[in-house]
């Protein structure tokens, strides 16, 4: 596989924070399967060399992708993609809320399916 750095495009123009692009991207590629899980991350100052970022710049990206459960970090062996995609468990979670509150409404699946639809725009 290529390097982060080869195919991760930070603008710094854009109006995101550079963290947060850097974020995004490589949640994109967890989900895209471009990393998956087990993948070892480079060091925050490999990546940081790569991107032509700021070494606290990564760091704050890894911590986030951390705290989210995206990536974990195992000590001195390095930061890795985390085996299971916490997205899969919140929204799980999420959607039997959802229709547990339709079902006690008294909403059926077609109507609670237009009101997620409506939320998406």
């Amino acid at each position: 596989m290529a390097e982060l750095g080869d195919w991760i495009r930070i603008d710094p123009n854009a109006s995101g924070a550079l963290f947060d692009q850097l974020r995004t991207q490589i949640i994109e590629a967890v989900r895209d399967g471009r990393l998956p899980a087990g993948t070892r991350l480079p060091t925050v100052r490999d990546l940081a060399g790569q991107l032509g970022l700021a070494v606290n710049t990564v760091a704050r990206a890894y911590r986030e992708l951390e705290s989210a459960g995206i990536v974990e970090t195992r000590g001195r062996f390095g930061t890795f993609i985390a085996h299971a995609d916490p997205a899969d468990e919140a929204m799980a979670n999420a959607a039997n809320a959802f229709v547990a509150a339709a079902k006690a409404l008294g909403v059926g699946k077609a109507e609670a399916l237009r009101y997620v639809e409506l939320a998406f725009g």
